[in-house]
């Protein structure tokens, strides 16, 4: 018994030792935040087919083919394929199409009960869209996953789509805690649980969140990063994915026209990401307002790139006030990062919030805004007061407990708050955030007019934790 204990500890450190590649994409695999809901839908006696919804290459397929092994039996088809395809386009009969799959997967109907089929790439048959429908109220035993990109462009030429009978979730890159998970930086998650969060952590947080600002959360980027440790492995990693963005392009058009505007979007709206956009003549073209609006909705839609609109409103509900001019949104800061060639300027940098004119911060700290969202495609929103004279502009507002609460991305310990000072001026509370290199901390001030309120100082890398952190602010804190 001793010896054969022996061998398979030895055998153990061996596949620790050589196959270190191998443990990682197991790390990869589990660690999506997802994955949570993915097990509530599961024990939910009343689920509905599920849609996960996600641009390319955020890691949807491995995700829901790592949470099939908690299942006796796993049904994978890809519409991509011709040979899956067939089952969606012989009949529009579920059970028959489900009788067909059981018996070339060798699974019997009594165990239909534990079997999740999961239909990858969806959106190459709008009619197994359709028919998710019948799933639910013809095999509702049946666990069902569908998962696609481009959707919107699919809905289209669904007839009917399955209202009521379906639920969605969200899938985006990594965001920063995913990040800690992936290397397997166990203190630094640890840490994070602390809310709020201690001193000690600073520095080493800090130092994890620069890399992660640098190489951004694509999974394939990432498992390359723990593989070599070297940004300057990544680039044709980036290259291949963005080229993918571009190709699919022509699958967003429906004209040359509007295929040739979107390319030049493409091209060059990364160095546009500093500021707010206007469609007309976008990147020194001649295109028009119209051709650009039309392009850029549908790389919206993509998910690829995506316009972040502002609100007037300091009071909830936030409104988008879609005739202002919105700021760009990239799927992945990584990804920007190469594009714009800023990535080995970074790895010199203490503090990023200055590179390419103070805008990746920001961009970054909004993509894991957007990360936690799972159960909706909302996006956040920045703050605006347009005056000829005086015009303010607030990064972001978050909604939480009746409040809109402003939130400041400044560099330093210090620096204007000028506009989130006109902010809670005109709002209803005394609740404002900054977001910064610094330390975490909590301070009472006032505006220059003298209106009292409380400022809570967050270190970047806490981004993914914006609502908590707003509830433990409000719950613990009020002016004295």
């Amino acid at each position: 018994m001793l010896q054969n204990n022996l061998k398979i500890a030895f055998t153990l450190l061996h596949i620790l030792y050589i196959y270190p590649y191998f443990i990682t994409n197991i790390i990869l695999a589990l660690k999506r935040h997802l994955i949570e809901q993915l097990h509530k839908w599961k024990s939910n006696p009343n689920r509905k087919p599920l849609i996960l919804r996600g641009a390319r290459q955020v890691g949807k397929t491995t995700l829901v083919n790592d949470f099939a092994k908690t299942y006796k039996h796993h049904i994978y088809l890809n519409l991509e394929k011709k040979t899956d395809n067939q089952y969606f386009e012989l009949t529009d009969n579920v059970n028959t199409i489900i009788e067909s799959l059981l018996i070339s997967n060798n699974i019997i109907s009594k165990d239909i009960g534990d079997t999740l089929l999961f239909i990858d790439e969806i959106q190459e048959q709008p009619k197994a869209i359709q028919l998710l429908r019948y799933f639910f109220e013809d095999i509702p035993d049946l666990h069902v996953i569908a998962a696609g990109s481009l959707l919107e462009f699919s809905l289209k030429d669904v007839k009917s789509f399955p209202v009521g009978r379906v639920e969605f979730l969200y899938l985006y890159p990594f965001n920063f805690k995913e990040y800690l998970e992936a290397i397997g930086h166990r203190t630094g998650l640890n840490e994070l649980k602390n809310i709020p969060i201690r001193p000690v952590a600073h520095k080493t947080l800090l130092s994890l969140f620069n890399d992660y600002a640098i190489i951004g959360g694509m999974p394939e980027v990432v498992d390359q990063f723990i593989k070599y440790q070297s940004v300057a492995d990544l680039s044709s990693i980036y290259e291949s994915i963005w080229s993918s963005y571009i190709n699919d392009s022509e699958k967003y058009a429906t004209n040359t026209t509007e295929k040739n505007v979107i390319k030049h979007i493409m091209s060059t709206a990364a160095f546009s990401i500093d500021e707010r956009i206007k469609f007309q003549n976008f990147g020194n073209s001649n295109y028009r307002s119209r051709e650009v609006g039309e392009a850029m909705r549908n790389l919206h839609q993509a998910k690829v790139i995506q316009l972040i609109y502002p609100t007037t409103a300091t009071e909830v509900p936030i409104i988008p006030d879609l005739k202002k001019s919105p700021r760009l949104q990239f799927l992945d800061t990584g990804i920007l990062n190469h594009i714009l060639g800023i990535s080995a300027d970074m790895l010199v940098m203490e503090d990023l919030s200055q590179t390419y004119k103070g805008a990746i911060i920001p961009h970054i700290i909004t993509q894991e805004l957007i990360s936690i969202q799972v159960n909706t495609s909302k996006l956040p929103n920045f703050w605006v007061r347009e005056k000829k004279q005086a015009s303010s502009e607030v990064d972001l507002v978050y909604s939480i407990e009746g409040k809109v609460i402003p939130i400041e991305i400044k560099s330093g310990s210090s620096g204007s708050l000028k506009s989130l000072h006109q902010f809670i001026e005109r709002t209803n509370h005394p609740y404002a955030i900054r977001i910064y290199a610094g330390e975490f901390s909590i301070q009472e001030t006032k505006t220059p007019n003298g209106v009292p309120y409380i400022l809570m100082n967050l270190p970047y890398y806490l981004g993914s934790l914006i609502p908590q952190y707003i509830s433990y602010f409000i719950k613990n804190h009020q002016l004295s």
